[in-house]
């Protein structure tokens, strides 16, 4: 039995069935890991192993989820050895599947929408997604990573990025994501937002809406109409 599946939905005044009621989108923009995936805790074995290598408590990356890799070596470590502390969290993670498993709720929602119409916006590198991707058998035709912009999330360019290969305007699109660096570029785009659980509890979440588990929620696509949220 699905997990999901026991938990209530989210209280009305939050629930995005009531929050978006009569609004439809052009397309979905899904963050990754702790939405359609879940790889925190390979994520959070690999950076542990990192931070202690470079003198930091394992829990010290805690505060850094949904940020890209270069981002926070760029806070932590000196501008001559980022590169090769780069070089190493990658081949920490490229080496670490075991335990990567899909959202609840993930495959339906992405089945319900057109390729043309969603798209993943990560933080991780282009490689990685990939490989976490491939072993969920999640995938899109359209991905914006880490590797594709010079500003990573909190900042916007990401889901500008992937609003613009998409061919809609982002204040059309409806950003989900887990963590709150990501949900205040969705926000900085001009995107609504959307917030579920992966890496953070909901009261962390500052979305438009917040939700359990994509399980609660449908996508129904209109070709004319657009996409809108119904109750599962």
């Amino acid at each position: 039995m699905n997990p999901a599946a026991n938990r209530p939905m989210t209280t009305a005044s939050r629930n995005p069935v009531d929050v978006f009621d009569g609004r439809t989108f052009d397309a979905v923009l899904f963050d990754m890991d702790g939405t359609l995936i879940s790889s925190i805790h390979v994520t959070e074995r690999c950076w542990g192993v990192w931070m202690q290598e470079y003198g930091y408590q394992p829990e010290h990356y805690h505060q850094f989820h949904g940020t890209p890799a270069r981002a926070i070596i760029e806070q932590l470590v000196p501008q001559e050895d980022r590169e090769a502390a780069f070089q190493r969290i990658l081949a920490l993670e490229m080496g670490s599947t075991d335990g990567i498993i899909t959202m609840a709720g993930a495959p339906e929602a992405v089945a319900a929408i057109p390729p043309s119409r969603r798209a993943i916006v990560t933080s991780s590198t282009r490689d990685l997604a990939l490989v976490r991707l491939g072993i969920t058998g999640l995938g899109m035709d359209t991905m914006v990573t880490a590797d594709d912009v010079d500003n990573g999330k909190p900042h916007p360019d990401p889901f500008l990025l992937a609003a613009r290969l998409l061919g809609v305007d982002p204040q059309r699109c409806l950003v989900i994501e887990d963590a709150p660096s990501g949900l205040r570029a969705g926000r900085a785009a001009g995107c609504a937002t959307l917030g579920v659980p992966g890496t953070h509890n909901l009261e962390d979440l500052d979305a438009d809406a917040v939700i359990e588990s994509l399980y609660h929620i449908r996508f129904i696509y209109d070709d004319m109409a657009g996409i809108r949220i119904i109750a599962a």
